[in-house]
């Protein structure tokens, strides 16, 4: 079945798609040497560019900035870093861990059939409260933003970082309206993205991303060549993201640019994301940092919001695709929403090719003297796919090997998987532990298994860390995977309503497009 060509493929898709699946490449060179001479150490250690894997979006919400991956970076690297900063319920736009910890105070940790309509009041109660903060409450002025080093908004894709400004979020934010029925914050992307862009005066207003990254880079004197000592850029998962999230396969057409017209398409031709990712290298280019790192788009069929059913052996794809909530006993694909396996193949091969034109740039920026990286993201998350790799040894690739978990997470019981998180009903976790309850974003811990992969590369670059007093670190350079821990709410103590509440998570997903609409942009 998975041989199968879904109508409407891009032929290069389908080229890509006959040909074995791309290796990843793990050496961050891609074995090329670059001179490195460099002078004094720059103002600004450590700048992110990115969309909600950078910003730390987590359960369906942007909340815990502290905690994203470059502020985990930025503490082990012992530098300042300034990051946006978000209150309320919760923050933007709905915090799921939360919502389901409130109805849990109230019913316990069974919820019985007869107090579903209780749980769902709770819901929408809380719904409202979220709503209320945002749109009428405090949350509902735009702040005064300086220069941030984390420049990433959820929801993004390519266009989004290359052309949006303060004045164009502020501009596209509407008068809310109470809504009874569809109680999420409106305009909750533009919202979030004020609190990164800076607004000091008119001319800031008018800055993208790119263009603040760069005068970052600009802010030196002829003590130090650069601004900027590292650059982390990720960005290009929104190009083929929401395939997942809104369980629907649509090409990108020719008006990819528009800002509006593009909301109809579900992931990018290759072709138009080859044409965005020029533009994203000449602004790069732009930007004064000493070393630049790329992250490649992750294969976005791997994440528990589309779970597979049925059975495979062999085959890295499922015959379908639909919601963690859905019965699979009782899974009709004339009714419930789905991708089939066909049409996952066809996702991670277009995937596939995004992913060799960023690993080409790196190579022509290190064969330019460029002291640029490649992290492989997407085959880190290959490496712990569970249900797709580590459960199924026929489906395993040649190169493919079990990702080594730190100590710290390979110590618990049971050890954090790619699984739809899920309770053991007495306080601790039964599987999952690496995604958040959105099944898009990782949990605490699982942030920082990228930002490991981070500081790894950093620590080739030739980067020094330093303790909070300034003292050189010398050894291996770790994340303090304890720390986390204790931050880590959903691996330590998850709500152990989960099991009962999926059927609140199909309610919110079914009627209010929670799942959609908390992860597009700015709708």
């Amino acid at each position: 079945m998975t041989d199968e060509i879904p109508k409407g493929t891009p032929e290069s898709v389908v080229a890509r798609a006959a040909e074995p699946p791309r290796v990843p490449d793990f050496e961050p060179t891609l074995g090329i040497e670059v001179a490195r001479s460099f002078r004094g150490t720059p103002r600004h250690r450590l700048v992110a560019l990115g969309d909600s894997l950078l910003q730390g979006f987590q359960s369906g919400a942007i909340y815990n900035t502290d905690i994203s991956v470059p502020a985990i970076v930025a503490y082990e690297l012992g530098a300042d870093f300034r990051y946006p900063r978000y209150g309320g319920p919760g923050g933007l736009p709905l915090n799921i861990e939360l919502l389901l910890r409130r109805i849990e105070q109230r019913h316990g940790t069974t919820l019985e059939p007869w107090e579903l309509p209780t749980a769902l009041l709770a819901a929408r109660g809380f719904m409202d409260e979220v709503e209320d903060y945002w749109e009428r409450g405090p949350g509902a002025a735009f702040p005064s933003v300086g220069y941030l080093h984390n420049l990433s908004c959820f929801g993004w894709d390519l266009r989004d970082a290359l052309q949006k400004t303060a004045r164009d979020c502020a501009a596209r934010i509407r008068t809310p309206r109470d809504d009874l029925v569809r109680q999420l914050v409106e305009n909750n992307g533009e919202r979030a993205a004020l609190h990164v862009y800076p607004n000091g005066d008119e001319r800031r207003r008018d800055l993208t991303l790119f263009d603040v990254a760069a005068e970052l880079g600009a802010d030196h004197d002829d003590a130090t060549d650069t601004g900027i000592e590292t650059l982390l850029v990720f960005l290009g998962s929104n190009n083929a993201l929401r395939t997942v999230t809104e369980l629907r396969v649509a090409w990108s057409g020719d008006d990819f640019r528009d800002l509006d017209a593009k909301r109809a398409y579900t992931i990018w031709r290759p072709e138009h994301f080859d044409s965005e990712w020029t533009e994203v290298l000449a602004r790069l280019r732009t930007v004064g940092a000493r070393h630049v790192v790329l992250c490649t788009v992750p294969h976005v069929t791997i994440a528990p919001i589309a779970r597979g059913l049925g059975t495979k052996s062999g085959s890295r794809y499922f015959p379908y695709y639909s919601r963690p909530w859905v019965d699979e006993r009782r899974f009709e694909a004339s009714r419930d929403e789905h991708i089939t396996g066909p049409e996952a193949r066809m996702v991670d091969a277009a995937i596939d090719l995004f992913d060799e034109t960023i690993s080409r740039t790196v190579a022509d920026a290190r064969r330019a003297g460029l002291d640029w990286y490649l992290l492989d993201t997407a085959g880190i998350l290959d490496r712990l796919a569970a249900r797709r790799y580590v459960d199924d040894l026929e489906a395993r690739p040649a190169w493919w090997q079990p990702y080594a978990l730190p100590p710290a997470l390979a110590a618990l019981d049971p050890v954090p998987d790619t699984r739809f998180l899920s309770a053991d009903g007495r306080g601790g976790r039964a599987s999952g532990g690496l995604f958040s309850l959105d099944g898009v974003h990782p949990t605490t811990v699982g942030y920082g298994i990228l930002a490991q992969e981070v500081l790894d590369v950093m620590v080739r670059a030739g980067v020094e860390f330093r303790t909070a007093n300034g003292t050189v670190r010398t050894g291996a350079v770790a994340v303090d995977f304890e720390r986390l821990l204790r931050r880590d709410t959903l691996v330590r103590t998850p709500p152990q309503n989960l099991d009962s509440m999926l059927s609140i998570l199909g309610w919110l997903d079914e009627v209010l497009d929670v799942f959609r609409v908390q992860l597009r942009l700015g709708l």
